[in-house]
């Protein structure tokens, strides 16, 4: 079988497509690629998934036996703490065994760089090009473990004002949706005044018989727990913990792309971090605003985090994410990170003293109203990239009587109109799913221009 990685890693089947043995082609694969390009050092890391724990040992024995020096995670690990480990510890690459947010039966490899994110397009292809090419070196494992989670959480800790927390008593709930957060956001908040209540917080591979996905479908405990324990947020992770989902005071979910707005605000007003920011194409124009208010130079990219860390590492960055909930920081490392997400987002609820609920409602009297709704359409063959080319081709003046202002074809078709609202198609690369983003200053526009786009199927 061919072994493709996609938009972040390689990702399949367990027992069908991912097994050890097409695991340990993609090891070989990687450490050829790496000595190749003069590494010596590896470090690996691997979540809660069914045989994660097996399957790093067998990346590791790999990587031990093509004469690399090993590390290994002690536990199962958040993605960003490898990738922190792999920058701070001075490897040459790093591997997290993790399907992030895929459903259970799933597993994956993820490469990152020497600098602590994801590794680059033409790593990944000389990866690729490698894949079932020699025989696969085994038998040494002689490799050391290291403590990963605990040099995370001190570096984390690193970045908070010291006394914001310890103000007053407050309840925060975390939900680590059975994945690798589970017991981290009680050990950074150990030593204040909040009391974490954890729901979901003991690692299960089948993640509850859920995707381990931090959307507001998935997070229906989540909103009744905040409201019963009287809690200022809920916080809630996914599988690997490199993407946050909030939930404000009144149980109601908070759109990733006010979360995104949110810290963008706190990161360059609050913390003063100078720099660019980055968003991808399908993100909320709140940010454009800001970034313009600010006098912020703003970057767009195609979706995919890996779009944003290109970025961070050639420019200075102070912030970059995307609508998926996934957000890095410059002086962090160039990754997303869900658990520092959430943490950032209590500091500025404390700083502000305020529910978030209100925080909200200031972020919109100051630049505007802003309702998003996403919806994947899985459809029949090409009938997506076929509206999309259709799309393209007709350059139409109007959509649901609204007059556009611009056509963006950075990826799929986005119109843009007059009042900053927007609508994108985007095909998927490897599934017949389309997917349609809308934003507008209204809820009921929001739903109208998405039944409009669900009608042109």
């Amino acid at each position: 079988m061919e072994i493709k990685f996609g938009t972040d890693g390689w990702r399949a089947v367990v027992a069908k497509e991912f097994t050890f043995e097409n695991l340990m082609k993609v090891a070989q694969a990687h450490a050829e690629s790496l000595k190749n390009r003069n590494g010596k050092k590896v470090i690996v890391g691997y979540d809660t998934r069914f045989l994660s724990t097996e399957f790093a040992k067998a990346v590791a024995e790999v990587f031990s036996s093509n004469g690399f020096d090993v590390i290994i995670s002690k536990t199962d690990c958040t993605t960003p703490a490898l990738s922190l480990a792999v920058k701070e510890l001075k490897a040459d690459e790093g591997v997290m065994i993790t399907a992030s947010h895929n459903d259970y039966r799933y597993n994956g490899y993820k490469i990152k760089g020497i600098y602590g994110g994801p590794a680059t397009p033409d790593i990944i292809q000389d990866v690729e090009n490698r894949i079932g090419k020699s025989s696969i070196k085994t038998g040494k494992t002689n490799w050391q473990e290291e403590d990963l989670n605990q040099r995370y959480i001190e570096k984390l800790i690193s970045y908070i004002e010291p006394d914001i927390f310890k103000q007053k008593t407050q309840r925060v709930v975390h939900d680590a949706m059975h994945g690798t957060s589970c017991g981290l956001l009680r050990e950074l908040l150990k030593n204040s005044f909040i009391e974490t209540i954890e729901i979901n917080h003991y690692k299960d591979p089948y993640f509850g018989f859920h995707h381990p996905e931090p959307i507001e479908k998935n997070l229906s405990l989540l909103k009744a727990k905040v409201v019963a324990t009287e809690s200022i947020v809920g916080i809630a992770n996914d599988g690997d913990s490199d993407r946050v989902g909030i939930v404000a005071e009144d149980g109601e979910f908070v759109s990733t792309q006010i979360v995104y707005a949110l810290l963008l605000l706190h990161i360059i007003r609050n913390k003063k971090i100078k720099g660019s920011v980055v968003k991808t194409v399908s993100t909320s124009y709140l940010v454009d605003r800001i970034c313009k208010k600010e006098g912020v130079n703003l970057y767009k990219t195609p979706v995919g985090f890996k779009y944003v860390a290109d970025i961070m590492l050639k420019e200075n960055v102070a912030f970059g994410g995307e609508e998926s909930g996934g957000y890095g920081f410059g002086f962090h490392i160039p990754e997303r990170d869900g658990l520092l997400s959430g943490l950032l987002i209590l500091e500025m609820i404390n700083l502000y003293d305020k529910p978030l609920t209100e925080i909200i409602k200031n972020l919109f009297k100051e630049f505007g109203t802003a309702y998003y709704l996403r919806e994947d359409l899985k459809l029949q063959s090409n009938q997506g990239t076929e509206l999309i080319k259709r799309l393209k081709e007709e350059k139409p003046e109007k959509f649901a009587g609204l007059k556009i202002r611009e056509i963006d074809l950075t990826d799929g078709v986005k119109f843009i109109f007059e009042d900053d609202s927007w609508i994108l198609f985007r095909a998927s690369g490897t599934e017949p799913v389309l997917r349609i983003y809308v934003e507008t200053p209204s809820k009921e526009l929001t739903e109208k221009l998405l039944q409009e786009a669900k009608n042109l199927i």
